[in-house]
């Protein structure tokens, strides 16, 4: 007797064979033969009455399940990174299914509106009930502008605020979302076009006056897509915290560490303590301390601060604010190590020999208080022999032994040559209204120098006990720079007369070489600048491939859990490989470990963007009251459509225009990086010394325009008289192949 399957199994064939469910394939599936047919007849007809089953043409779904093959929308990501999508072909009258999509290494990457084509696999999870891989996209993530709105008779447009972006955007009547005229708007591209051939568009977020200073770093916040609001739960959750007990915790309170930021920090999360080394074998060696806030006690794998957190990657710095990754009750409270109050904390003991080599190092979980909160002008200061009254009493018994420490670690550093960039770094002074007051560049100190020398010290101690103790982690990766760009910068050198080793295993003692062969010369800032322009972007990664910058063969973040979530994720490693507690890597976060790399490198990137289009805009908003002034600077950048110039002053980066420079024709060479007069024949390369006038300053979009008055002290030539070109214009041609030929011998000779 053939047996009859039941209802049960005759809906999950259905649901796994969507393309096989007319009443033959399921016959045929189920090897039910003659008069049997009359009983599964039945059987579909109860289930299509219960509603379990809809009849189409010939064929059989299941309506309260989604086809293994359907159509999706993709979801924005939630607080873990994670994308889920809305099924579009959902017919079911209970609740519409979750489907977590899982993205392959070779997908491409979706964004939130993009609608796919996916296989899906029914799983039983808490949050979720199918998975998905993706088939193929068919759907497209609708494009997200930013600009200002210009009302008119009928809707309006909005006028880009980016740098080199000029085409503007047609807003329609019914798509204002209530924009008045000049406000900065946000909006998104609707894909239809006017009769004009501009693009549609419709505004999302109305975001205020344009012109307001404090609109500036606003403006990067919303253009990079920064997350800056905080959501409930995660508010909820970190005003709930109390402060961590001694439990579990070595009592570090009388270990006088202290802590030293910028005199405006908002947080401090590491503090520092050393002493002469008391050991009779280690005779001229030191201990030194560095103890970090314990951010992992507070922020647990799984929770609404914890998905936040990742989310953000990183806090990113403004002049006018921070965007914080933890909320203030933790960066600014909990996990703050403020002077005299008790902090839990992450601290490793650091022996280092009378030559600053590292010769052995313990990691503690433990409980600390800081003795003071100092700045480091004010350390550097007591140093040099005029301490205040805070730094006066620490003078002999802390901060003498910490730079008798720092000396110590100099010296090492020597010998291991790190590449030494000199490239000061800017400081924008703000009123309280938001207008800049001032640009001057930040001083370096030897007391900058020593916290760096601790903290890269401490950041080596993670890596290299975690590697020991065979635990997954995060490793900072600075790769050395790709070939191209080291024959771009011995080119650079070439051309300014310095010469960089060639033939051998690049080292940054090379580098180093080069750069001290200008120190001091007019040319050091362009070595330097061509010297960083030939790195490769440093990025986070759970394989080891050493940091090529730092000459270090095992690095990682430790340092700053509050600001990166790298170092969170090394401070639960650590947690976990020393058997502390239950907050330490758990398996979910060790499988995600390269997703999460790609992420947080990513975020990090995002931060830099911003906080450098951020400080272009306040550069134009600070010059703009100067245009007509004339400024020294030095060529920093060629390209076809003109010349960059890094002036003096400020370190604002201006560009002059190649349709502003002279009457003549400039011929672009790429390989060079030159333009060459046709006419007159002069060279424009990198490095040479300029005189600019300031033609125009956009503070919307951060740029500025600039005019040419004298290359290398001189004016550009004149041109000349149709008559004269002629001759010229052969020569200019002559010396241009014949360097062309030079070029391409020198590359077959190689």
């Amino acid at each position: 007797m053939t047996r009859i399957p039941t209802k049960a199994e005759i809906l999950d064939w259905i649901s796994a064979n969507p393309t096989l469910t007319n009443k033959r394939d399921i016959a045929k599936a189920f090897g039910i033969k003659g008069a049997a047919r009359i009983d599964l007849k039945r059987l579909l007809r109860e289930l299509e009455d219960e509603g379990h089953l809809e009849k189409r043409r010939k064929t059989y779904r299941d309506p309260d399940r989604l086809p293994p093959v359907s159509v999706l929308q993709i979801k924005a990501p939630d607080g873990n990174g994670d994308l889920f999508a809305q099924p579009l072909e959902w017919h079911g009258e209970g609740v519409e299914p979750a489907v977590l999509v899982i993205p392959r290494a070779s997908d491409p990457a979706l964004g939130e509106g993009d609608r796919i084509l996916a296989r899906l696999t029914v799983v039983h999870e808490d949050d979720y009930n199918y998975e998905a891989r993706l088939i193929r996209r068919i759907g497209t993530n609708p494009l997200k502008v930013m600009g200002v709105y210009r009302k008119g008779s009928e809707g309006g447009r909005i006028v880009p605020i980016d740098k080199g972006h000029n085409k503007e955007w047609t807003v329609p009547e019914d798509a204002t979302g209530g924009a008045k005229d000049g406000e900065l708007v946000e909006a998104e591209l609707s894909g239809r076009k006017d009769r004009l051939g501009l693009p549609h568009a419709r505004i999302l977020n109305r975001l205020g006056d344009p012109s307001s200073p404090k609109a500036v770093s606003l403006i990067a916040i919303h253009q990079h897509g920064i997350p800056d609001e905080f959501a409930d739960e995660t508010i909820a959750e970190a005003d709930a915290m109390k402060p961590i007990g001694m439990e579990g915790r070595e009592d570090m309170r009388d270990l006088p560490l202290v802590t030293i930021d910028p005199s405006d920090a908002r947080d401090h999360d590491d503090a520092c303590y050393a002493h002469a080394d008391e050991d009779p074998k280690n005779a001229g060696g030191h201990v030194i301390w560095v103890a970090i806030a314990d951010v992992a006690a507070y922020v647990r794998p799984g929770t609404a601060l914890d998905r936040e957190a990742r989310n953000r990657g990183n806090s990113t710095y403004f002049p006018d604010r921070v965007v914080p990754m933890l909320p203030d009750r933790l960066s600014g409270d909990l996990c703050s190590l403020h002077e005299g109050v008790p902090r839990a904390c992450i601290a490793v003991r650091m022996q280092i020999d009378a030559f600053g080599q590292k010769i052995g190092h313990r990691f503690h979980r433990a409980m600390m208080r800081s003795g003071a909160s100092l700045h480091y002008a004010e350390v550097q200061e007591a140093i040099d022999g005029t301490p205040n009254e805070r730094t006066a009493p620490l003078l002999d018994p802390l901060l003498k032994p910490l730079f008798a420490a720092y000396r110590a670690l100099a010296d090492a550093r020597d010998k291991r040559q790190p590449l030494d960039l000199e490239l000061p770094e800017r400081r924008i002074e703000l009123a309280e209204d938001g207008t800049v007051t001032s640009v001057n560049f930040r001083e370096r100190l030897d007391a900058h120098r020593l916290i760096e020398e601790f903290m890269v010290l401490a950041n080596v101690c993670a890596a290299e006990t975690l590697i020991a103790k065979r635990s997954p982690l995060l490793f900072r990766v600075h790769e050395e720079p790709a070939q191209e760009k080291l024959d771009a910068l011995r080119e650079t050198a070439a051309a300014s007369g310095y010469t960089l080793a060639k033939g051998q295993v690049l080292q940054t003692r090379h580098l180093n070489n080069l750069l001290n062969q200008a120190a001091g010369s007019d040319d050091a800032e362009l070595i330097n600048m061509a010297t960083l322009r030939s790195m490769t972007q440093a990025y986070y990664s759970p394989e080891n491939f050493g940091h090529f910058g730092l000459a270090l063969p095992r690095y990682a973040h430790f340092t700053s859990p509050i600001r990166r979530y790298s170092d969170l994720i090394v401070h639960r490693a650590l947690i976990s490989a020393h058997g502390w507690g239950k907050d330490g890597l758990d398996g979910d976060q060790i499988d995600r470990l390269e997703q999460t790399a790609t992420h947080i490198s990513d975020t990090e990137r995002r931060s830099m963007m911003a906080e450098r289009d951020t400080t272009d805009r306040y550069l134009a908003a600070y010059l703009s009251e100067r245009v007509g002034s004339e400024f020294g600077g030095r060529i920093s950048g060629i390209a076809r459509f003109g010349v960059f110039v890094r002036m003096d002053e400020t370190g604002a980066d201006g560009l002059i225009p190649i349709r502003t420079l002279g009457n003549e024709y400039f011929h672009f060479d790429r390989e060079a990086g030159t333009l060459m007069g046709a006419d007159s024949g002069v060279v424009i390369s990198i490095g040479q010394r300029v005189t600019v006038r300031l033609a125009q300053a956009a503070p919307m979009t951060g740029g500025l325009e600039l005019e040419l008055l004298n290359l290398e002290d001189s004016p550009l030539p004149r041109r000349q008289s149709p008559a004269g070109r002629s001759p010229q214009r052969k020569a200019v041609k002559a010396r241009r192949k014949a360097d062309k030929v030079k070029r391409k011998v020198a590359r077959k000779r190689k």
